[in-house]
């Protein structure tokens, strides 16, 4: 069970195949058409929309703070809120390139638009996994 960055570092160490990690930062935001409730409901921290901000990819090495990831986030001058994380598969004991996962992180950010978000790993701004359900 992962429940926090981590946890899911040291998984990525356990896998077969070198990994790679795809980011999508997201803000939550309230709709414009938000009724009264929704707006109480965002005001006391629930509900709302998660917006894709600022997405990366990086080998587990390469972020293997938490911390460190946070503080490249903020130089971007975006807020965010939670960040979902998913990983990748290399092959034949090469990892997947930068390259290699622009489709991936693509997909990943619409199906997060969509509200479609059960394959990413959704951490808060300390690195701790959150239950959005």
């Amino acid at each position: 069970m992962i429940s926090s960055y981590s946890d899911l570092i040291k998984a990525t160490e356990s896998e077969q195949e070198p990994q790679r990690l795809l980011f999508v930062f997201c803000r939550a935001e309230l709709p414009d058409d938000a009724s009264a409730e929704e707006k109480a409901a965002f005001e006391r921290g629930e509900g709302g929309a998660l917006t894709p901000v600022i997405c990366v990819d990086k080998a587990p090495q390469e972020a293997s703070q938490f911390s460190a990831l946070v503080e490249e986030s903020r130089t971007t001058g975006q807020s965010w809120d939670v960040v979902f994380v998913a990983a990748m598969s290399g092959r034949g004991g090469t990892p997947p390139s930068s390259d290699e996962a622009q489709q991936p992180m693509t997909m990943m950010v619409e199906s997060i638009r969509m509200g479609h978000i059960s394959n990413y790993l959704p951490l808060d701004t300390d690195g701790n996994a959150v239950n959005l359900g």
